[in-house]
């Protein structure tokens, strides 16, 4: 029996390292480029009140919206592993 706890906790290692981490960091490199985005248009609109300001507000909003999900996944995947004893993705 130990040994098949030992097999699932190494596929669930696994699985984080090849699919978990890349996939929280690409998404989280996602947010920080809507963000920032969002902050260039609202930079750039900042001369006059039309879409291009109103736009960038809605991209920084749903950026920083991307970035909270993202590090509260991270949180989330860091308690179960503690709970669980398997490793967790590193930021």
């Amino acid at each position: 029996m130990p040994s098949n706890i030992s097999s699932v906790s190494e596929l669930i290692a696994r699985i984080g390292t090849a699919v978990l981490n890349p996939l929280i960091a690409l998404l989280f490199a996602l947010a920080l480029i809507l963000f920032l985005w969002g902050g260039f248009q609202f930079i750039v609109g900042s001369g006059e009140a039309g879409e291009a300001r109103e736009s960038g507000k809605r991209h920084m909003l749903w950026g920083l919206i991307g970035l909270l999900v993202m590090v509260s996944v991270y949180g989330i995947l860091a308690i179960l592993g503690n709970t669980f004893g398997f490793s967790t993705p590193t930021p």
